[in-house]
């Protein structure tokens, strides 16, 4: 036993040596768990940030400063107040993405109980902002409309009063799913990277035969590429999930980080294996990317991390049971997003347990079947 866990420590060192003389996977490493994290928060499609806006009051009224003063930052920088012979030309030059146009005497035809009409100009160039920004512009006008005529004529209040508390994330903030998410996806795309690498460029080297000839066994082979490259995977997620996410996006944490990192060392386990498997498929790395790909877009496409579970087919929901990213998602997302204890996501932690074992069960018998025909 000392005698296997000595071979398993050396040959993991010359595996993170190898790792580190490869600078095309360090870079791959540092932008996967930095910049690509990062713009996981701040490009996503459907959020509206800051969006410039401008506003032309040719009422005056004290409905119509209340509507302008309803644009406010995250979703909207501070509105211009302009005059409308303006707009053309702050549109044409791509300073303002809205534009809306107060007509004159708007409060009084709204307290008359008429259906005065008011103008949004989009520049529907900008797609995303202009495609979520209509509707939360609506949304706002709409809203303050109906406060002020309820307030004004003094409406009977409704019998029911629904006071609307938003849990985990109060200011409904998407960049927090996204940062958070982005990270969950590519701890799975880099470990298998990671792992599956290793073994094909040690076969393209040449120096799995000089592995062959030594007395190590595959079992410790395997174990060493396992704990190596998932230690490495591990470490970048502490660091970007402290210096990243915590201290670059500001978003909180809600649960404990260990027992996040703990989940993650079991489902490195399953992932790790799993690029060895593939890494036994493929001839080269040009082959190795494409079961990557095969495999990587169902595992993040169906694991709960882009779409919920629920909303899947039953059958498909059974299946996906069984993967270990599915698992993870649900598991780190209870830790991170709900402040979840292990009295919560103990059967994930026993579900990972039980998938990564199958896994490296399986591809050790793999991996021993190709060093059998290589020797």
């Amino acid at each position: 036993m000392a005698r296997a866990l000595f071979n398993i420590y050396h040959l993991g060192i010359k595996e993170l040596w190898g790792l580190w003389r490869d600078p095309a996977m360090l870079v791959l490493i540092v932008f996967m768990f930095g910049f690509s994290v990062y713009s996981g928060s701040k490009a996503i499609p459907e959020t509206l940030n800051r969006a410039p806006i401008a506003i032309v009051d040719e009422d005056a009224s004290p409905l119509s400063l209340r509507i302008a003063s309803a644009f406010y930052p995250p979703q909207f920088v501070g509105p211009s107040m302009i005059t409308l012979s303006e707009v053309d030309e702050g549109m044409d030059a791509g300073i303002y993405t809205f534009a809306l146009v107060i007509p004159q005497g708007f409060q009084r035809d709204v307290l008359a109980g008429k259906s005065p009409t008011v103008q949004l100009n989009v520049d529907a160039t900008r797609m995303t902002q202009a495609f979520s920004g209509s509707g939360a512009v609506q949304q706002i006008v709409l809203g303050e409309v109906n406060a002020f005529v309820q307030r004004h004529q003094g409406s009977a209040s409704a019998p029911v009063s629904l006071a609307m508390r938003m849990r985990f994330n109060p200011s409904l903030s998407q960049g927090w799913f996204g940062a958070l998410t982005e990270l969950v996806n590519h701890i799975t795309m880099v470990s298998i990277l990671l792992c599956g690498a290793a073994l094909i460029r040690e076969r393209e080297h040449g120096t799995i035969e000089h592995l062959l000839a030594m007395p190590v066994t595959p079992t410790e082979i395997m174990l060493s590429k396992v704990w190596s490259m998932g230690l490495v995977v591990l470490v970048a997620t502490a660091l970007s999930l402290r210096l990243v996410v915590q201290a670059l996006l500001d978003i909180p944490v809600q649960g404990s980080v260990g027992l996040f990192l703990f989940t993650t060392g079991l489902m490195l386990f399953a992932t790790t294996a799993m690029g060895i498997f593939l890494a036994t498929m493929a001839r080269s790395m040009p082959q190795f990317a494409l079961l990557l790909i095969l495999i990587l877009l169902p595992l993040e496409m169906l694991s709960g991390g882009r779409t919920p579970l629920e909303s899947m087919p039953l059958a498909l929901q059974y299946l996906m049971r069984g993967a270990p990213t599915t698992q993870y998602n649900l598991a780190s997302q209870a830790v991170l997003f709900r402040g979840a204890g292990i009295e919560v996501i103990w059967p994930n932690l026993l579900a990972l347990t039980v998938i990564g074992a199958v896994f490296f069960g399986v591809a050790l018998r793999r991996f021993r079947k190709t060093l059998q025909q290589m020797a």
